[in-house]
């Protein structure tokens, strides 16, 4: 298959102006870096946050240097600590007077079969990958109960649809966090908050490239319709889209960035 290029950037065009968002796993050069980038381009003030301090601070400076102070601010968090979780959202609200969009994007991999996998493999993906959606969401939706409006977007996978050798407690975090996304929208709904998801396959960035084998980033790329695995920023372009009034209708619903659905 011969592949095909990535498309050119696409400059941000105002859809969320005034607009506050808060994204997790955000200082790396991944989904969460591209996302907070997207977002911030398309007007909106951001609040970042990572569970590594000196990533997120050096992140921080980068994203104000280019958008300013006003429009971004960090907070280290890492999402297995409710008490972190909640501070995250109080310092949102302090931050920038309201709390308008939710990016999910923390999450953690690993590689084990079932057989020997560990417990602690287990839990950790889990609690990180699942259980951190779950606080997250938690904590937003309390406060977005409280306005009436909002927008939660939960990164799943399509290895929460797909099965993929030694990837079992991964996949049945993001098949949960599916799951998780479609029973909170239909409650969110009563209160005006939408609750949606976005299920990349490879978005390559450089901290994947260290963690996983060629072998298999090409068994994975030779899989895409595109022959090609994703950029960072077409996740996100898809994340803004699930974020803006474009998506006004949409909610419960897993949204494929990958050939490889269901």
């Amino acid at each position: 298959m011969t592949a095909v290029e990535s498309p050119t950037y696409v400059p941000g065009h105002g859809l969320l102006a005034g607009r506050t968002a808060v994204v997790t796993a955000a200082a790396g050069a991944g989904i969460g870096g591209a996302t907070a980038r997207r977002l911030l381009e398309e007007g909106a003030r951001v609040l970042i946050s990572d569970a590594h301090a000196r990533r997120l601070k050096e992140h921080e400076a980068r994203l104000t240097a280019e958008f300013g102070a006003d429009a971004v601010a960090a907070l280290p968090c890492d999402v297995t600590d409710d008490t972190q979780v909640r501070a995250l959202f109080d310092a949102a609200v302090r931050e920038h007077g309201r709390l308008d969009i939710v990016v999910n994007n923390a999450g953690l991999g690993g590689t084990a079969e079932l057989a020997d996998m560990s417990d602690d493999q287990w839990t950790r993906v889990l609690d990180v990958t699942l259980n951190g959606t779950f606080r997250c969401m938690r904590a937003a939706l309390r406060r977005m109960r409280e306005t009436g409006d909002g927008v939660i977007v939960n990164n799943a996978s399509v290895v929460g649809w797909r099965a993929q050798a030694g990837q079992a407690h991964y996949a049945a975090a993001k098949a949960g966090v599916m799951a998780l996304t479609r029973c909170a929208a239909v409650e969110a709904a009563a209160y005006g908050v939408r609750v949606n998801a976005v299920a990349p396959s490879l978005a390559l960035h450089p901290h994947l490239v260290k963690v996983t084998t060629p072998e298999l980033l090409a068994e994975l790329t030779a899989r895409e319709a595109y022959g090609r695995h994703a950029e960072p920023w077409e996740v996100a372009n898809v994340i803004v889209f699930l974020a803006s009034g474009y998506s006004s209708y949409l909610t419960g619903e897993v949204v494929s960035v990958s050939s490889r659905h269901p």
